[in-house]
């Protein structure tokens, strides 16, 4: 697995801790580490940092985006999914947009249901045509966003 893949991973098993907690403590990336090397760990604690820091910002584009849907009736691990990645499109500016809609994908796949990856898809490509428009993504480098 790639190291991003696996920090992502990370990311994802804190960030649901934390919903899951009553008094929203933060358990951190550490305690679903394994054997994981510094880089993981170092960009796991900074997506999941960034995640809870933008949760109310993120999970209102979320919802301003579900047409005719409550934002409560999405699944759980989608809403953290798309949290965690419009972090990463917002504020991580190193890495391409496209590749972080794939790996939100391909994690939708993994933890959630059998429609999800289409569903976190949609989402996601809408609001980052969004974000594209409103000129939010600030990416540094070359091929990072299309023109």
């Amino acid at each position: 697995m790639k190291k991003r893949s696996r920090a992502r991973e990370l990311a994802l098993q804190a960030q649901y801790a934390w919903e899951m907690s009553e008094n929203k403590t933060h358990t951190g990336v550490e305690v679903f580490a394994r054997n994981d090397d510094e880089e993981i760990l170092e960009f796991s604690r900074e997506l999941y940092r960034r995640t809870i820091q933008n949760k109310n910002m993120l999970d209102e584009d979320i919802s301003a985006s579900v047409l005719n849907w409550e934002f409560s009736r999405i699944a759980l691990i989608d809403r953290l999914i798309l949290r965690m990645a419009l972090c990463e499109i917002l504020y991580f500016d190193e890495i391409p947009p496209k590749v972080t809609i794939n790996e939100a994908i391909d994690l939708a796949k993994k933890y959630s249901t059998a429609e999800s990856g289409r569903f976190v898809n949609g989402i996601l490509d809408s609001l980052f045509k969004k974000y594209q428009m409103e000129e939010r993504i600030h990416k540094k480098g070359r091929g990072l966003v299309d023109s």
